[in-house]
């Protein structure tokens, strides 16, 4: 048995800042530059459709105002969740294309509904070239969601997006795992002090892409399960500048697509969606081929024969006279499947740096607090790293 992939289309702008004045962000047209270069047919995906996006509108938004497109964003967010949660149902594997990296709050909820209803915990693992850990603990302003994503859905930021439905935060700052940002990310020393590991883009070269997937599954041994968050600025600008913030520095395509396949190579992962790529810098289309390569290479293992589709949604409630569960119900790392249910793969007692009483992050980590020199370029938690050297 193989699993099924799933396209959603999320063209959403929304979390972006507009180029210019009288300009809007070009990642929205993102899904339609995939398909056009024939994703669906090449992945063998059923087409989920398109969850159109509110109207680009900054109005008379200024900075200090909190972030723009609130209202639409968190509308959007729980559109997008239920879009995902259907598409998981269906024992699918979802494959979200956006727009901007705003998108991350759908996913995050529908992550944060799967594992209240099986019991369990579900991580994230967020491959980007930035942290986007931008909150009101360590900014003068937000604005921005896009920069933000990450801060929000831990549980960092306004109500109103971090908080969804009274979810907050979606994910745990201990079941996450930041991938590919640069070795001088702005807000690196937050991300350490939160206890969320990293792995920037020195010590993933230095490990290797493979090892990289690896220990990445093994940071999130005790979820039921992890979303992956690919944002394609991860790539370094002199293969990939059609993004709204080329920083140099980054991966190459061959090392993202061998990265993502390790990553979805087991039922523990559940889902992936792509962001910020720009049509608008990409006239003829060639930067959108080079990515639909990748993610057709990278998602592979999803549609082998004999890959384990996830059952995690089977696991939500017992049903009155329960049929004999298939040894397929099970969901776990590759090297030690387990079971979700029963509540085995949590342990609340294990979850570290938390933020699930709603409050901001730490306020002492101001900027100021942001310059060490010194600093390891990865970070990690003793007790499941396999270690890998600091660059």
């Amino acid at each position: 048995m193989m699993r099924r992939i799933a396209v959603l289309d999320a063209p959403s702008n929304l979390g972006l800042r507009p180029p210019t004045p009288t300009s809007v962000p070009g990642c929205g047209k993102a899904p339609g530059a995939l398909r056009d270069q024939g994703l669906l047919p090449r992945l063998r995906a059923r087409d989920a459709g398109c969850l159109t996006p509110p109207r680009y509108d900054a109005g008379d938004w200024r900075p200090g105002d909190g972030v723009c497109h609130a209202r639409e964003i968190a509308d959007y967010s729980a559109a997008l969740a239920d879009r995902i949660g259907a598409i998981i149902d269906r024992g699918e594997f979802p494959v979200v294309l956006g727009g901007d990296c705003s998108i991350l709050l759908g996913s995050a909820l529908a992550m944060h509904r799967l594992g209240e209803a099986v019991g369990g915990r579900i991580g994230l693992v967020f491959v980007d070239g930035h942290s986007d850990f931008r909150h009101p603990g360590n900014a003068s302003y937000v604005g921005a969601a896009a920069g933000e994503d990450l801060a929000l859905v831990t549980g960092r930021g306004q109500a109103d997006l971090a908080g969804i439905e009274g979810r907050r935060p979606y994910f745990r700052d201990v079941d996450v795992v930041v991938l590919g940002i640069r070795a001088q990310d702005e807000y690196r020393l937050d991300l350490q002090a939160a206890g969320i590991i990293t792995r920037p883009v020195p010590a993933l070269r230095a490990e290797g892409a493979a090892r990289t997937a690896q220990w990445a599954h093994e940071q999130l041994a005790d979820c039921a399960g992890y979303w992956v968050h690919v944002d394609v600025d991860v790539l370094d600008p002199a293969v990939m500048p059609a993004v709204d913030a080329p920083d140099p520095g980054g991966i190459a395509f061959a090392e993202l697509e061998i990265l993502l396949a390790g990553l979805v190579d087991t039922p523990h992962c559940l889902g992936v969606e792509l962001t910020v790529f720009d049509p608008d810098y990409d006239p003829d289309g060639g930067y959108a081929a080079e990515i639909v390569n990748t993610v057709v290479s990278g998602l592979r293992p999803v549609t082998a024969p004999g890959s384990a589709p996830s059952r995690l949604r089977a696991e939500q409630a017992p049903a009155p006279a329960p049929e004999p569960r298939r040894s397929i119900d099970q969901l776990g790392p590759p090297d030690a499947p387990a079971p979700v249910h029963g509540g085995q793969l949590h342990d609340d007692a294990a979850s570290g740096a938390d933020v699930s009483d709603g409050g901001p992050a730490d306020p002492d980590l101001a900027d100021g607090d942001l310059g060490g020199a010194g600093v390891s370029t990865e970070t990690t938690r003793p007790a499941t790293a396999t270690g890998g050297p600091a660059a």
